[in-house]
């Protein structure tokens, strides 16, 4: 599966880059999974990922939780806590 992810925040700080389409592999299923995949892929992903419960995701625009599945998803934005002010 083919999929767009998109960085916002320190998460783009982190990974290098603002976006990327990516070729998940056959047990990348759901968000968390993707998560985990990120941090184990490289160090950015390491570094970017190392707290995953503080991720957060939108799945083609709507915001979705970790345990959301990726079937028929184009694009992944993962960013952090969203804060007001």
């Amino acid at each position: 599966m083919t999929l767009q992810i998109a960085y916002f925040a320190w998460v783009r700080e982190r990974m290098g880059v603002a976006d990327e389409t990516v070729d998940l592999p056959a047990g990348v299923t759901n968000v968390s999974s993707l998560v985990a995949w990120l941090a184990a892929r490289d160090a950015r992903g390491q570094v970017a990922f190392a707290e995953p419960q503080r991720i957060r995701a939108a799945i083609d625009g709507v915001m979705m939780g970790l345990d959301a599945p990726l079937a028929g998803a184009r694009e992944v934005a993962l960013f952090p806590p969203v804060t007001g002010g």
